[in-house]
């Protein structure tokens, strides 16, 4: 298989399991918690600060859906249906999607 025929990360991605969605994710945490250990920061200092694993995969499903819109910027309007679809294609996530969803209204308001 020459690399050109190799799928991109959002390919794989795009046809993913939640189960592969979540190890991705959790990857990626670790990677930054690791970072931010090498740099000498206290963990109490920011551990609370960042995502869930849950919350890591919607960001990542909402950044796709973005990338398919032509790399729009949502509207807050558009932003919410994303989120809300994302909830209703894993229902798994939808726990964390709401409650996202009421951080970002208690932000916004």
């Amino acid at each position: 298989m020459s690399r050109s025929s190799w799928p991109s990360r959002h390919e794989r991605r795009r046809g993913a399991s939640l189960e592969v969605l979540r190890a991705e994710a959790h990857d990626e945490l670790q990677t930054v918690v690791m970072e931010r250990l090498r740099d000498g920061e206290d963990p109490w200092d920011f551990m609370e600060e960042l995502p869930t694993v849950d919350e890591l995969v919607v960001w990542m499903l909402r950044a796709e859906l973005i990338r398919e819109d032509d790399e729009r910027r949502p509207s807050a309007a558009r932003d919410y249906r994303m989120l809300r679809q994302i909830a209703l294609d894993h229902p798994p996530l939808t726990s964390t999607v709401w409650t996202m969803l009421g951080r970002l209204e208690a932000e916004a308001g």
